[in-house]
């Protein structure tokens, strides 16, 4: 019966034993992978070696391991389990990265510059897509790189525009940086993720449909709803949990396991909630860690807010660390058309023309309506522009164009995407040190004239209004009334909001100092 149920299996597939044997080398190898990665992290780290930061370490452990299993004609059921799958990407790695982004942000930078984030992140990323799409599609035009249609160009637009900071930020923190510098580059590359994945939807949407009516408008529109409708979603998530967690009675010795388990559930729910509504779990489950940080997290035992805090810093390393290798591993795996080589070349160009266009573009409009000393300054533009490097988002939409689009032009995409990140990663991963030092914003930016100026008032720096001293007036008023309203709004959360939606401690910090912390995804709160 044994001999009988081998021949009768489908040709080319290998027995269950022989393929249990290959998950079991291909899961080891990975795990090898993971324990290199760290280790020569931490070793780089304590060398201040900032020309191979841990992002780019572990992508070129990825590649060199990817080489070595295509030179030595690894068996394929090995090489399956290194398969980059963008659901499981979507599903499995994103949301603890971004969660641990949304729950150890210090508040009082990302809020004071919440209006700056929202035009570099929305504005700039639609400005940078079309920007890019357009000059692909121009240059194909005039015969300088591959030609591929306008929708197409505007897809590659907007699957390139998703910014991925981890290994900048990393830098960052090490070398000590100005807050609003990070609040900004922070800002920007979580929320910009969400844009890109709703421009690249829309555009590919108007291709399939092939209508030309009103596309443009709805594309904002569909963008708005999916924004608004997934911080709802995410806002909504957390204060239920914030509920759940002050009156369930949870808090006392017997039951802190149980505690554990549900404050872990919590941000996947608020994330495949969103999903499953065709909103944007990344943005759902960002402002679910926000408001589960700021009213949740009191709520629980001291000894669980040991664990939360200590559990998701651990999945959001592991994860962080995983993509890099995986992406890696899948770049020297994937075929690619290098017959193009024109196309990588000029895409690159666009795409530093098109981040200008987004970061200076973007700055020039916050610094009309900002007061004089809140202006973002020029080395600030710079730091940003430079900062812009693509990563895993980018990949995981790419390689869906390939199923997307007609055969060479998603795989045309996809190369060009894939030189991109490899190039940003380690060429601007390794000088963004460098970079730092020559513009002069490397310090000890935390105690810094804007670091001192969110003392009091909770964060919200007090801008002072010249009256009549230019045209834009009327414009000054207005944002003074906005800048009341965000007063008005801590005044709101701690008389009404705190009080009803958490246990209040005695000794509860304001939405909690920063306090640094030499890893990557963003400022640690006290917890």
């Amino acid at each position: 019966m044994m001999e009988l149920n081998v021949t009768d299996s489908p040709v080319g597939s290998p027995p269950p034993g022989k393929e249990q044997q290959a998950a079991g080398v291909g899961i080891l190898l990975q795990i090898s992978m993971l324990v290199l990665s760290f280790v020569l992290g931490h070793v780089l780290r304590r060398k201040k070696f900032y020309y191979l930061p841990e992002a780019s370490a572990s992508l070129l452990i990825g590649l060199i391991v990817g080489v070595l299993a295509n030179i030595s004609n690894t068996e394929n059921s090995i090489r399956a389990w290194f398969n980059f799958h963008e659901e499981f990407f979507f599903l499995f790695l994103l949301p603890p990265i971004i969660f641990q982004s949304g729950f150890s942000l210090a508040p009082k930078p990302f809020f004071s510059n919440f209006g700056a984030i929202v035009t570099f992140a929305i504005l700039g990323t639609f400005v940078a897509s079309i920007v890019t799409g357009i000059l692909v599609y121009l240059g194909g035009l005039t015969f300088l790189m591959y030609r591929l249609p306008l929708v197409e160009c505007l897809m590659f637009g907007a699957l390139i525009s998703a910014t991925d900071p981890v290994t900048v930020l990393s830098i960052f923190q090490e070398l000590g940086t100005d807050m609003n510098l990070y609040a900004l580059v922070f800002g920007e590359s979580v929320l910009n993720d969400a844009m890109a994945i709703s421009l690249y939807r829309t555009m590919s949407s108007v291709r399939s449909h092939a209508s030309s009516g009103q596309n443009f408008f709805m594309i904002v529109v569909r963008f708005l709803e999916t924004f608004v409708g997934s911080m709802s979603s995410g806002v909504g998530v957390g204060f239920t949990s914030a509920l759940l967690f002050k009156y369930a009675g949870l808090d006392i010795d017997n039951l802190q396991n149980l505690e554990c388990c549900l404050f872990v559930l919590f941000p996947y729910f608020s994330y495949m909630l969103a999903e499953g509504l065709g909103l944007s779990g990344i943005v759902s489950i960002l402002f679910t860690g926000i408001v589960m940080k700021h009213y949740t997290f009191s709520n629980l035992s001291e000894n669980s807010q040991r664990f939360a805090t200590a559990f998701f810093h651990l999945i959001s390393s592991l994860a962080e660390t995983f993509v890099f290798i995986y992406m890696g591993f899948d770049i020297a795996m994937e075929q690619h058309s290098w017959s193009h080589v024109g196309f990588i070349f000029f895409s690159i160009l666009f795409i530093g023309v098109a981040r200008a266009a987004n970061v200076f573009g973007c700055a020039y409009l916050v610094n009309l309506v900002r007061p004089a000393h809140r202006q973002i300054p020029l080395k600030h533009q710079k730091a940003l522009w430079y900062s812009g490097l693509r990563g895993a988002m980018a990949f995981a939409l790419a390689l869906q164009s390939i199923h997307e689009l007609p055969e060479g032009h998603g795989q045309t995409i996809f190369t060009a995407t894939t030189a991109i990140v490899v190039l940003t990663v380690l060429l601007i991963g390794g000088s963004t040190g460098t970079m730092l030092e020559s513009l002069e914003v490397v310090g000890d930016g935390y105690n810094g004239p804007i670091g001192e100026s969110y003392e009091g008032n909770n964060g919200y720096v007090a801008p002072s209004y010249d009256e009549g001293t230019s045209s834009g007036s009327r414009l000054k008023m207005k944002l003074k009334e906005f800048h009341k309203s965000t007063t008005s709004f801590t005044a709101l959360d701690k008389n009404y909001l705190t009080p009803f939606f958490t246990s209040q401690n005695d000794d509860e910090e304001d939405f909690g100092e920063p306090i640094q912390d030499a890893r990557r995804g963003g400022f640690r709160g006290h917890g």
